[in-house]
């Protein structure tokens, strides 16, 4: 077979993956040999939040993801503008007034 020939892969979704997990914060931590990215969905006025769904992957894998996210971003942004982060008009308590963004940090932004 020729290597530079794509191999086709059948890639099945059941229904119940299908319906996917809402997710508005995600803590992504690393060892050597892996990235674990913990996806959870926060809610308003809720002190605590549970783990929906935790995915693990080859530093090389996260890589390509990453790579993947920015190319999809880009062309998210070319046909629907540019994603604007939202800003609150008063934080209450003296800051900049800055939403924390919840992917950075280890999600304690």
């Amino acid at each position: 077979m020729d290597n530079s020939q794509q191999q086709e892969i059948k890639i099945e979704l059941t229904p119940d993956v299908a319906k996917g997990i809402y997710s508005n914060l995600a803590v992504i931590t690393h060892g050597a040999n892996e990235f674990f990215i913990d996806f959870i969905t926060m809610a308003p006025n809720m002190p605590g939040a549970k783990v929906q769904s935790r995915i693990i992957m080859s530093p090389e894998n996260a890589k390509n993801l990453l790579g993947a996210l920015m190319e999809n971003v880009k062309k998210y942004e070319s046909t629907f503008g540019p994603i604007v982060p939202k800003r609150p008009v008063s934080n209450g308590n003296g800051g900049n007034g800055e939403i924390p963004n919840p992917f950075i940090m280890g999600g304690k932004a």
